[in-house]
C-alpha cells in the first residue's frame, strides 16, 4: 500500500499524524470513540454515526475484512475512521474485500498509525470534540482551523441525511447461518417503523418477533401512519441531537395514546421529548458493546451495545408520567422507561446489538406483547420475556 500522510486535528489544537488507508480528502465531524472489540463493519455502516469521526479503542482493526451480509445500511455512514493498527491480512473465509479497499470504494477517509489511547483519554477527560481529518490539508494550524469551523452536533438535524425518501416494506429475518437462530414466527402484528436512520438488524429482529413491517420516513404525517392501521409504531435509532427533529417529535405527540409505541436510541429520546421531558448532551457519550445496564423491573444486569451522545433527563421524564425501567451502571443515566398510563416503552441502548451482546433481545417480545395487550410491559412480563430468550439459547 502506498504510504500517504493523513492528519487528525481536534478543536483544542491537538494534531495526530499517521498514515491514510481510506480515501483521499478532508472531512469534519465530532470525534468520538468506540470500545467494541469486534464489529467495525457494523459500526461503519450504522447511520447513528453520521456526522462523526470514529476512533476504535481496540488496537488491531481490519483482520477479518468486510462481508456484504454484515452491513447495517447500504454504505458507510461515518465521516472518517481512526485506528491504531490496520491488519494487513484478512483471515476470514466470508470476507469479500479488505477494509481499506471498502473505505476507498465508498470515499471514506481513514487514519492508522496514531495513538488511539491518547485520543480516547483526551476525549474522556475533555469530552467529545469537533475535529477534521485530511490527506490534503497537512498544515497543522490550517487543519485545526478547519476543525473549529465545523458547527458541531448540537442543533443540527442529521436525521435528514440518513432517513429514507419513501415508504417501503421489510420481510427478512435472520438469513445468515452466522446470525442468530431464526425463529420463523408467522407475522401477527403490523408495525409501522419510523426510520430515522434504522439499522438492518432492528428490522430483522422485528420480523423474527412476528411483525409485518412497513418502514416510513420520519416526516410521515401521523394521519398517514394511522391510516395504515398499525398494531404498533416503532421509532428507530438515528444520528445527532434529537431536539431539532421536531417533525418526528410532533408526530409522536399525536400518536401517543392511540397506538402502542416502542423506541430505541434516538427513538427513545424523541419519545421522551414528545412526552414533554428534556434531553441533554453527554460529555463523551456511550459507544461500545460492553455497557452494563440494570433492569430496574427485574434487578438483572444486562451487558449492552450502545451508541449515543445524548440522554433523557430522568427528573423531567418523571414529571410527565414516565417511569424509569433501566439505568446505566457506569454513570447512572437513564437507559429505558415506560409510562404509568400509556402503552409505550423505550430503551436508550441497542437490544438488536450488531455488534454486541444479545442480552436484551427479549425487548422485541415485550413489544409484541404490548401490541396484543394494549398496555406497557410489567416487571413480571419483562422477566417472562427474558426467560423465553434464555430458553431459546
Amino acid at each position: 500500500m502506498t504510504r500517504r500522510i493523513c492528519k487528525l486535528a481536534l478543536e483544542d489544537g491537538t494534531v495526530y499524524t499517521g498514515i491514510a488507508f481510506g480515501a483521499d480528502g478532508t472531512r469534519q465531524g465530532e470525534v468520538v470513540f468506540n470500545t467494541s472489540l469486534t464489529g467495525y463493519q457494523e459500526i461503519l455502516t450504522d447511520p447513528s454515526y453520521c456526522g462523526q469521526i470514529v476512533t476504535m479503542t481496540y488496537p488491531l482493526i481490519g483482520n477479518y475484512g468486510v462481508t456484504p451480509e454484515d452491513v447495517e445500511s447500504s454504505h458507510p455512514q461515518v465521516e472518517a475512521f481512526v485506528v491504531k493498527e490496520l491488519a494487513r491480512r484478512r483471515s476470514n473465509f466470508r470476507s469479500t474485500a479488505a477494509l481499506e479497499e471498502y473505505l476507498q470504494h465508498h470515499k471514506v477517509p481513514a487514519l492508522c498509525g496514531v495513538d488511539t489511547r491518547a485520543i480516547t483519554r483526551k476525549l474522556r477527560i475533555q469530552g467529545a470534540m469537533r475535529g477534521a481529518i485530511s490527506t490534503q490539508i497537512l498544515d497543522d494550524a490550517q487543519l485545526v482551523a478547519t476543525a473549529r469551523a465545523w458547527p458541531g452536533i448540537v442543533g443540527q438535524d442529521l436525521v435528514q441525511r440518513v432517513a429514507p425518501a419513501r415508504a417501503t416494506t421489510w420481510d427478512r429475518g435472520f438469513e445468515s447461518p452466522f446470525a442468530m437462530q431464526p425463529r420463523r414466527i408467522e407475522p401477527t402484528c403490523h408495525v409501522v417503523a419510523l426510520d430515522c436512520g434504522m439499522k438492518h438488524n432492528i428490522l430483522r429482529n422485528l420480523v423474527e418477533a412476528g411483525c409485518r413491517v412497513t418502514v416510513v420516513p420520519p416526516t410521515e404525517p401521523p394521519e398517514a401512519i394511522l391510516e395504515r392501521r398499525p398494531s404498533g409504531v416503532f421509532v428507530s435509532n438515528g444520528p445527532g441531537d434529537p431536539e431539532p427533529v421536531r417533525y418526528a417529535i410532533e408526530t409522536l405527540r399525536k400518536l401517543i395514546g392511540k397506538v402502542p409505541i416502542f423506541g430505541i436510541c434516538l427513538g427513545h429520546q424523541l419519545l421522551g421529548l414528545a412526552l414533554g421531558a428534556r434531553t441533554y448532551k453527554l460529555k463523551f457519550g456511550h459507544r461500545g458493546g460492553n455497557q452494563p445496564v440494570k433492569n430496574l423491573a427485574t434487578g438483572r444486569v444486562e451487558i449492552t451495545s450502545q451508541n449515543h451522545g445524548f440522554a433523557v433527563d430522568t427528573a423531567s421524564l418523571e414529571k410527565v408520567g414516565g417511569v424509569p425501567t433501566h439505568i446505566n451502571l457506569n454513570d447512572q443515566t437513564l437507559e429505558g422507561f415506560t409510562h404509568r398510563d400509556l402503552p409505550l416503552f423505550s430503551v436508550q441502548y441497542h437490544p438488536e446489538a450488531s455488534p454486541g451482546p444479545h442480552d436484551a433481545t427479549y425487548l422485541f417480545d415485550c413489544f409484541t406483547d404490548m401490541m396484543r395487550s394494549g398496555r406497557a410491559p410489567t416487571a413480571e412480563e419483562m422477566a417472562a420475556a427474558q426467560k423465553r430468550l434464555e430458553s431459546r439459547r
